[in-house]
């Protein structure tokens, strides 16, 4: 259940990255320029609106209310009412058009991964937690929302707050102003300095949660479940996420409070900043200094009021963007994952297939490196359209693998392999969809209904269309048993289906997809022998008139066959009919043997 958790590829992490991945992730708002425009506009209206009000202020304390000008008093008071009004508005505009946007781009994030994730091999899969694959689909691109839908307008919005006020705070006294900036340089060097830390501290905090997505995937699904209970195991299970959870707790804890106390230092010398005005503006009309009205100054410290938000919330903007690096960081290596499996820039495509299945001097290795034992190798077998193949050998021999190599689950490492004589890597990926059909032990059936579990295979199938493939593969009488028939839902992975019923499920499934080329990967190797006979019917009513290639591990199934091959450490060992080999006397009839002196001990 605790497996390493590393990934099975992840690329190193170079701070000289950076730049190009901030150019990365502002190319994921391109398509969006436009609406963004229309935010920039928002957000500098509303800044010069609320940078207006110190002013009207200003001229409130100074003019109006000192020489008794009611009717300049009540413009200034409209003018103050007006702009905050203004600024509101503003604001939900600017908010309704950025979320819209933050959220379109995980939108595409989102897909983009999916879609990557689709197109890698299964050699991937066999190497990565399916946790650790939800996890940076849900938890990474989840936790960069508050990043991508208000982060730009936060930015671009406090940017010109900012600006707009110190401006301002210039037009009204510089040396005020000289005073007020001091420190700001050291303020931005403390928040740098925290977003780094915190970087580093949610790379670590997301690890976690994919570990966490990742054991609870596989503990709390029907097959954990089931084995945890059989094993006297969960107790420990629990204890083991407790574990996980402690873990995660402690990192959540040091990502919420690195650099708090230095950005509370910010936040008290900020707020702080208007005593200083006051002490400052008193001691210069004490000592002789320039005068500065009461006017200006209540204005002034409006100003910087209004420059302290905007400033402690750029440093905290700055330091969620140096965090949320980290999780584009975990995003950008799925897609930058390397796909192996592609389709040619001009693929070939079939409209007819006939099903002429031909392996070529095949070798086929796990990875590029020539050092290691091929699992196949100088594999020359061909089976004619509606022939039928079937594939014997002890475990390991690289049976399932064959299989696998027509459908381009994997590709070949050396040789080729084609269907009607054209290289499959040459074939367009609906064609060898429509061409190959797979039926394997390991049955998925999603948690949906009967008739939505046949439908993947063909959307627009008809209620007739479903019933037929399901009596071809002898299932539909006991579907039509159930009370809710075909709208009935199959439970997590098919367990409300026993093993054999499964079976027929995916038979009928590939029915209604009419492949002419069917592999059949040990489908009946789970199954008790009552039930693997009912499966055998629904198999040969399947395979009829198809080009059929079966790995099989009990021989009493494949004994009709074609052609049978043995192979052994990857190598074709024999090749013959049933009656053919046994004749040898070979590795065939020492399989043959074996099965039947087992089934006689049961």
């Amino acid at each position: 259940m605790h497996p390493d958790r590393e990934t099975s590829w992840t690329p190193p992490a170079d701070a000289k990255e950076q730049p190009r991945q901030v150019r990365r992730i502002l190319k994921l708002f391109r398509p969006y320029r436009g609406r963004l425009a229309i935010v920039g506009l928002l957000v500098g209206a509303a800044s010069l609106v609320s940078v207006a009000t110190p002013f009207l202020l200003k001229e409130t304390l100074d003019v109006a209310i000192p020489q008794g000008r009611t009717g300049l008093l009540s413009l200034l008071a409209l003018g103050m009412i007006l702009s905050a009004v203004l600024s509101s508005v503003f604001g939900v505009l600017q908010t309704l058009i950025s979320t819209t946007v933050g959220q379109r781009v995980m939108h595409d994030l989102r897909t983009a991964v999916y879609g990557r994730l689709q197109r890698m091999s299964l050699a991937f899969f066999t190497r990565t937690r399916t946790g650790e694959v939800q996890s940076r689909i849900a938890n990474d691109i989840g936790g960069m929302q508050a990043t991508v839908t208000s982060t730009a307008t936060s930015l671009v919005s406090n940017v010109t707050s900012v600006v707009a006020t110190i401006v301002a705070m210039l037009a009204l006294d510089w040396r005020l102003t000289i005073v007020s900036l001091l420190l700001l340089p050291a303020f931005v060097w403390i928040s740098r300095r925290v977003g780094n830390e915190r970087k580093k501290i949610t790379t670590q905090r997301q690890k976690q949660m994919a570990a966490m997505a990742a054991t609870v995937t596989e503990s709390l699904s029907v097959s954990g479940i089931l084995l945890g209970r059989t094993m006297g195991r969960s107790d420990s299970l629990t204890a083991s996420f407790a574990e996980e959870s402690e873990r995660l707790v402690d990192l959540e804890v040091k990502s919420n409070m690195a650099g708090r106390w230095r950005m509370a230092v910010i936040t008290i010398v900020m707020a702080a900043m208007p005593a200083v005005i006051y002490w400052t503006a008193g001691l210069a009309l004490q000592f002789g200094g320039p005068k500065v009205s009461l006017g200006t100054i209540v204005a002034f410290v409006s100003l910087q009021q209004g420059l302290f938000r905007p400033a402690v919330s750029l440093l905290a903007t700055g330091v969620q963007i140096q965090t949320s690096l980290a999780l584009f960081q975990r995003i950008f290596e799925y897609l930058d994952l390397p796909i192996d499996i592609t389709e040619r820039e001009r693929p070939v495509h079939l409209d007819q297939v006939k099903g002429e299945v031909r392996f070529e001097d095949v070798e086929f290795r796990y990875d590029s490196d020539d050092r290691t034992r091929p699992v196949l190798d100088g594999i020359d077998v061909t089976v004619p359209a509606g022939g039928s193949l079937a594939v014997v050998g002890p475990t390991g021999a690289g049976k399932s693998t064959l299989g696998y190599l027509v459908p381009r689950l994997y590709d070949v490492t050396g040789g080729r392999v084609t269907v009607d004589g054209v290289d499959v890597r040459d074939l367009d990926f609906d064609t060898l969809a429509r061409a190959v059909g797979v039926v394997s032990q390991e049955t998925y059936l999603f948690h949906a209904s009967v008739a939505d579990n046949l439908r993947f295979a063909k959307p627009d199938a008809t209620d007739e269309e479903l019933r037929a493939a399901a009596g071809a593969a002898q299932i539909h009488d006991h579907i039509a048993a159930l009370p809710d028939g075909y709208d009935t839902v199959v439970g997590e992975r098919g367990h409300r289906f026993s093993g054999g019923e499964k079976q027929r499920l995916a038979i009928a499934r590939t029915i209604l997809r009419d492949p002419p080329v069917l592999i059949l990967d040990e489908a009946t190797s789970a199954l008790d022998t009552r039930t693997e006979a009912a499966v055998q019917q629904a198999i040969d009513a399947l395979s009829a008139d198809r080009t059929t290639i079966t790995i099989a591990h009990r021989l009493s199934t494949i004994r009709g066959a074609d052609q049978i091959v043995v192979l052994d450490s990857g190598r074709v060992a024999e090749r013959g009919s049933h009656e053919e080999l046994l004749e040898r006397d070979g590795r065939y009839a020492a399989l043959v043997r074996r099965d039947a002196q087992l089934e006689r001990a049961s």
